[in-house]
């Protein structure tokens, strides 16, 4: 049976659809991760600057910034539009931290604002430091966010809680190496040093989760963490960890960044063999039990996968056109 507009409604365009979906959901929580992550990092790196190296550091992100917070709209968005149920749930049953969230998010956005707003030293200075508090803080509750949903925790279990600490210090990593691609010179070294030493944190630390949770077993994780898929992915975590850190040795840092990327999206590919088919594991809720009818998916799809095309191909211009290294005097890019 078909509607007026030619498009199924009992049945879907293809019958993976409901995966599909699930996969694009997990697409742009991945793109959140490595681009929004990124910033995350630099934000952190700036409680370790002085002004004028604070300045640089504004500037080599500034274009991009709030761009990449599109990718969390873009996951609640598609979360919402697949699977409805889930995001309702995922939200009211953390609905404390969610606030805390937003409120981490809110004060990581207005403080660069408001400190060119007054010459005054201390003024400046509380704003830099609302700055660095929202952007070590959001990615610290958002793992933990995650961690509870993956293993079907509470927030403030250990499983949880080194999936927050395991964010935040890949953010550092990634932020770490697109400083480090983007200046030169005394500051570019600094950021290598941060960036090796935490990825090395991140990868014991993820070490370190595997061991808690088989230990543990929440939702029966253990079985799952010893498939070939789970086993693969940790794999090539470890090899684009330890080739980031030797590209940033030789000083390759643009491909020191892209293994960045990579680790964002290994690790929240993690997150979808942890999950799948279960979408909600506290619950037992699979993906086809809560995704929407064959019809509102069929036109999501129809309508939404372009949206989400456009999207990308405008990153892709952004990302571009501020593709060179940053002025450390003129604090611009350079052409």
């Amino acid at each position: 049976m078909t509607s007026p507009l030619l498009i199924p409604v009992d049945s879907y365009l293809i019958e993976s659809l409901p995966t599909v979906w699930f996969g694009v959901v997990m697409f742009t929580l991945a793109m959140y991760v490595a681009l929004d992550g990124m910033d995350f990092g630099i934000g952190m790196l700036y409680a370790t600057r002085d002004e004028h190296d604070r300045e640089t550091l504004l500037s080599a992100f500034g274009p991009i910034w709030d761009a990449n917070e599109v990718w969390i709209v873009a996951f609640g968005t598609t979360l919402l539009a697949a699977f409805p149920a889930v995001y309702s749930r995922l939200l009211s049953e953390h609905y404390l931290l969610a606030i805390a969230i937003v409120m981490a998010l809110l004060f990581r956005g207005i403080a660069p604002e408001l400190r060119e707003q007054r010459e005054d030293p201390a003024w400046r200075r509380r704003c830099d430091q609302l700055f660095v508090f929202g952007s070590t803080v959001t990615p610290l509750l958002l793992g933990t966010l995650v961690g509870s949903w993956i293993f079907g925790t509470s927030v403030v279990s250990l499983p949880s809680l080194l999936t927050g600490v395991g964010l935040v210090a890949l953010c550092l990593t990634s932020g770490a190496a697109f400083l480090a691609a983007k200046t030169s010179g005394s500051l570019a070294d600094t950021m290598v040093r941060y960036g090796t030493a935490s990825t090395a944190a991140y990868l014991g630390g993820v070490v370190l989760l595997l061991i808690v949770v088989s230990w543990l077993n929440p939702s029966n994780v253990r079985a799952l963490l010893w498939t070939l898929p789970a086993i693969a992915v940790v794999l090539a975590s470890v090899v684009f960890g330890i080739g980031g850190i030797v590209a940033a040795r030789q000083g390759r840092h643009r491909l020191w960044f892209g293994s960045t990327v990579g680790l964002s999206f290994l690790l929240v590919g993690l997150v979808g063999t942890l999950l799948y088919p279960t979408i909600y594991p506290e619950s037992g809720l699979t993906i086809d039990a809560v995704v929407v009818s064959p019809l509102a998916l069929n036109l999501t799809t129809i309508l939404g996968l372009p949206v989400l095309l456009l999207v990308l191909w405008y990153f892709r211009f952004l990302y571009r056109t501020f593709a060179g290294p940053i002025d450390s005097e003129s604090k611009g890019y350079s052409s």
